[in-house]
């Protein structure tokens, strides 16, 4: 939500900008004009828009800014760019002649290249584009296979560039997998269905040429969804390292951030991953030699003032290329057995074990502000009792007003106590353990590894409040209607099987797992998101309470009745006979003294019954605890 509300008030900044821009052109002739791609990247654009005026206002600039947005999605829109571009240099044209361009983004530069004829007469900077390019196909061209020729703009004669370009360096970061691994054989290259991912795709096609001995495994995201890039990842053959390119859109178009390369490490953890770009630094990839991102608006303010200034309106090659540095994952370097030692001068080190308070700094923020909400809550509540008091006090003369007052105020006392008495167990229990383990953490009295432990202690209890924080606005937005649901067709026994992969960490050691479908592949129109959260909370509930055996995962495909029956069996403790209704209702907890929420089986129902199926417990199956729902096959 905080997300759509930033782009949407970058949208209608942007909007403001473009209006008041277009009035002072009337006024002024030659404005500079701004073209943005407004591609997923907005914000970095939106920022670096608002650092150029800002700048470009402190030096004294006197010429209006115009700013045109191409909005740019995915590569399958790449033909009718070309011609969003030629429509924006038609609109300025003759008097609205702009005295400078600025290009910011890669589909908008590649889109300036492409044109048969541009203004190559007037002044260009561009920024947060890539020296290496491709010419933008026509309309008959396969998208989904074709294979386009890398560019070096800074080659071509025709095209003046200025500004800040990223230089890419694919020898290094091949040279780097080396050094670390050998024995590498193939290289596995993963690129997303974005001009930029192309564009890419192209550049290391091009530059593995001087690597004849390395196979190149192409990982395209034009061709696959991230399900089935994740089913390449995971039978990727042996000596192979992934290089991670870029990954925000898949060939269906949609968007994937920071979980999709989770879901591609899942499926190989022990394949070992380098980055380009630092998509995957920080959790999965080992390193890399890439640019070191930043904003450059201040940067091309100062550039085109520079321009602008000079009387004949030429413009000089000020290329400024963003400097590569090398960075690394000191996480995954232990991991994998390696030396810092080893890691070339001057590398950037993430991950990096800090003091205490940076490493613990947001926990025990966490503590001051939830010792802070208690104490502002105490206060509010004595504020309202006073308050209450004195109402009370007052409305006695009159009995009437009384009897009303006192109903109003037991109304009040009762849903409080409800909520009180289904809330207070489960949060009293993690605060006490957050507050107590951090007032020892300052005593003298233990040692390190004592300290570690009740720092263990508090993170997990913190996890543990920020999981019934996160089922309640769960349960909220369900209940209220606030959740939409997103239905496409999903392989049901990959799902399962990822499923299974994803809980198996919660396993005990004498539980197995058993899933044994009667189909290899079967597909369903779901919300696959939601599904997977039913199957999670059912698998996490048996691995709670099952201390061996096995826990059984099951499907019954019924067809003619247009239904699949998912079952999750065990063999724990069970749930007794009289308690199988009410362990769905909010709060309900067989054992209080087990960790949880008593909101995971209200959150199951409601979103069961949302999807079209029905849940409930097997009450013929005595050997643990048996749940079974339904889910349609075809929505209705």
């Amino acid at each position: 939500m905080i997300r759509h509300w930033v782009l949407r008030s970058v949208f209608f900044l942007f909007l403001f900008l473009q209006s008041t821009a277009g009035v002072f052109a009337e006024e002024h002739e030659r404005p500079i004009l701004i073209i943005s791609s407004y591609n997923p990247e907005t914000f970095q654009t939106s920022q670096n828009i608002s650092e150029f005026l800002e700048e470009y206002k402190l030096l004294g600039g006197t010429h209006p800014v115009v700013i045109e947005n191409m909005n740019c999605k995915s590569f399958s829109e790449a033909p009718l760019w070309k011609s969003y571009m030629k429509n924006i240099f038609d609109k300025y044209r003759g008097e609205r002649r702009p005295a400078l361009v600025i290009l910011l983004g890669q589909e908008a530069w590649a889109s300036y290249i492409s044109q048969e004829q541009v203004m190559y007469e007037i002044p260009l900077l561009c920024g947060m584009v890539s020296r290496n390019a491709i010419i933008l196909p026509d309309d008959t061209v396969d998208l989904k296979n074709w294979e386009p020729e890398s560019l070096d703009v800074l080659q071509e004669q025709k095209i003046k560039v200025a500004g800040y370009l990223y230089d890419y360096d694919i020898e290094k970061n091949v040279q780097l997998i080396r050094d670390f691994y050998p024995n590498v054989q193939h290289i596995a290259f993963v690129s997303d269905n974005s001009y930029g991912g192309v564009t890419l795709q192209a550049y290391v096609k091009k530059e593995m040429q001087k690597f004849p001995d390395i196979d190149l495994i192409l990982l395209d995201g034009r061709k696959h969804t991230i399900y089935t890039i994740v089913d390449k990842i995971a039978k990727l053959p042996e000596n192979t390292v992934i290089l991670m390119g870029t990954w925000r859109v898949d060939k269906n178009e949609g968007y994937f951030m920071r979980n999709a390369t989770y879901s591609m490490m899942s499926a190989n953890p022990k394949l070992p991953a380098f980055s380009m770009t630092s998509i995957g630094l920080g959790h999965w990839a080992l390193g890399g030699y890439i640019p070191s991102y930043r904003t450059i608006g201040k940067d091309l303010a100062r550039q085109a003032n520079a321009v602008l200034e000079k009387k004949n309106g030429e413009i000089r090659k000020i290329i400024q290329f963003i400097p590569n540095r090398y960075e690394f994952d000191a996480h995954k370097l232990k991991e994998a057995g390696l030396s810092e030692k080893i890691l070339p001068q001057g590398a950037k080190l993430l991950n990096k074990d800090i003091s205490f308070w940076e490493k613990y700094r947001f926990q025990l923020t966490l503590i001051a502000l939830a010792f802070l909400f208690l104490l502002v809550g105490f206060f509010i509540t004595l504020y309202f009792y006073l308050r209450t008091k004195k109402l009370k006090d007052e409305l006695e003369e009159s009995e009437i007003e009384l009897v009303a007052a006192k109903e109003k105020a037991e109304e009040s006392d009762r849903l409080k106590s409800a909520f009180l008495a289904n809330m207070s167990h489960e949060i009293r229990t993690p605060l006490n353990a957050i507050v107590g383990f951090s007032n020892v953490l300052v005593s003298d009295d233990f040692s390190e590894d004592e300290r570690q432990r009740f720092v263990n202690i508090i993170q997990t209890n913190s996890d543990l409040l920020l999981r019934l924080i996160n089922d309640i606005l769960d349960i909220s937005r369900l209940e209220t209607g606030r959740l939409k649901f997103t239905y496409e067709k999903h392989d049901l026994i990959h799902l399962c099987r990822g499923i299974l992969s994803t809980t198996a960490c919660s396993r005990k050691g004498g539980v197995v797992y058993v899933f044994n479908p009667a189909v290899e592949t079967f597909e369903i129109e779901t919300d696959g998101q939601r599904l997977q959260q039913i199957l999670i909370n059912l698998l996490s509930n048996a691995n709670k309470f099952t201390e061996n055996g096995e826990i059984r995962l099951d499907l019954k495909i019924d067809e003619p009745g247009n239904k699949v029956f998912f079952s999750v069996t065990d063999t724990g403790c069970g749930i007794p006979l009289e308690k199988q209704q009410v362990i769905f209702d909010r709060f309900a907890k067989l054992n209080e003294y087990a960790q949880g929420t008593g909101l995971g089986l209200a959150i199951c129902r409601i979103t069961v019954n949302m999807l079209g199926g029905e849940i409930w417990v097997d009450k013929d199956y005595t050997g643990g605890a048996r749940f079974v729902f339904t889910h349609p096959i075809h929505r209705p």
